[in-house]
């Protein structure tokens, strides 16, 4: 089949690689959102899904809106036989899904009708599933509404971060995909639509939402910065020594849980052996490694050393009121 493959993201790079391995699918395009700038610098670099398109020589079109006569004018001369779409970014006007032959398919990461929309990877772990994994649906004009072709689930490890599911799901995504593919060239693929009444819905994650609210439990609080690592990642403010603005500190996984401690959310505690926890509105949180803006990632004990913290001191929005 003659596929038009729609990505922007990293977890959509396996499946291109496998689409591209495919003898018996081609990739005659490849549609991806439009170069932005990055980093601290502000440099425009083009995406990972672009770079790869281009060194295999695949067509690249990065339009800034699907909804214009000459964009799809342009997606139509790809004359294909079926859209994917994983981690595009924007969502699809009914002439765009129409235009290969076959429709779209998206490939989505969570257990439709559950965790539809924008971060599903972070929303399954935030909400302490026991599983999540991929489902690729036959696309409609609805945000991730399609009837179900396939679903593939996996048990989420205690360890898990948003960073590591995102990377089992992209690995995951070949077979799945490809599955489906045969089914649909077979014409064997079974649609099944989804119980409107087991959906909830995600929203699109900022770098604000990464900021620590201490009044939630030690537990909520743990998987929220598994789930955010490693965007938006997690973060607190705390006090200069010299009484001028809070800075800003990074928090990383793994975190402690003790439900023992906790009386007073967002207070500071130095413990024996250079040890750092923070209270919770259930619990504390035992730091592990953390990063002060303009300073390098560190273990809790080093950053001790360099940082005189005294016991009580409060960490959150408490320290700029």
């Amino acid at each position: 089949m003659r596929l038009l493959f729609m990505a922007t993201g990293t977890i959509g790079l396996p499946l291109l690689r496998q689409l591209c391995q495919r003898p018996e699918d081609e990739v005659v395009g490849v549609v991806t959102q439009p170069d932005r700038p990055s980093g601290r610098g502000g440099s425009v670099h083009c995406g990972p899904v672009k770079a790869f398109a281009d060194a295999r020589g695949i067509p690249v079109v990065q339009p800034d809106s699907l909804r214009t006569v000459e964009t799809r004018r342009l997606l139509r001369s790809f004359e294909s036989d079926l859209g994917i779409v994983i981690a595009y970014g924007m969502l699809l006007p009914g002439k765009v899904l129409r235009l290969p032959r076959l429709g779209c398919v998206n490939v989505h990461a969570s257990l439709l009708p559950r965790h539809r929309g924008a971060s599903p990877v972070q929303a399954a772990i935030l909400a302490g599933d026991a599983e999540s994994g991929l489902t690729i649906i036959a696309m409609d004009e609805g945000l991730d509404t399609g009837d179900i072709l396939s679903r593939r689930a996996l048990a989420l490890r205690l360890e898990e971060t948003g960073e590591s599911l995102h990377q089992r799901l992209a690995d995951l995504a070949p077979e799945v995909v490809g599955e489906v593919l045969d089914q649909l060239r077979r014409g064997t693929a079974r649609r099944t639509p989804q119980d409107v009444k087991e959906a909830t819905l995600t929203h699109k994650l900022e770098r604000a939402d990464g900021e620590i609210d201490w009044s939630s439990s030690a537990e909520e609080l743990e998987r929220r910065i598994r789930a955010f690592h490693s965007w938006p990642g997690a973060w607190t403010l705390i006090p200069r020594r010299d009484g001028a603005r809070s800075l800003k500190l990074k928090i990383f996984p793994p975190v402690g849980v003790d439900l023992e401690g906790g009386e007073e959310p967002g207070r500071a505690q130095v413990l024996d052996g250079d040890g750092l926890a923070v209270e919770t509105a259930l619990g504390r949180l035992v730091l592990g490694e953390v990063q002060l803006e303009g300073r390098r990632r560190m273990g809790a004990a080093e950053f001790l050393r360099g940082f005189k913290l005294a016991s009580g001191t409060r960490f959150g929005r408490a320290v700029e009121a």
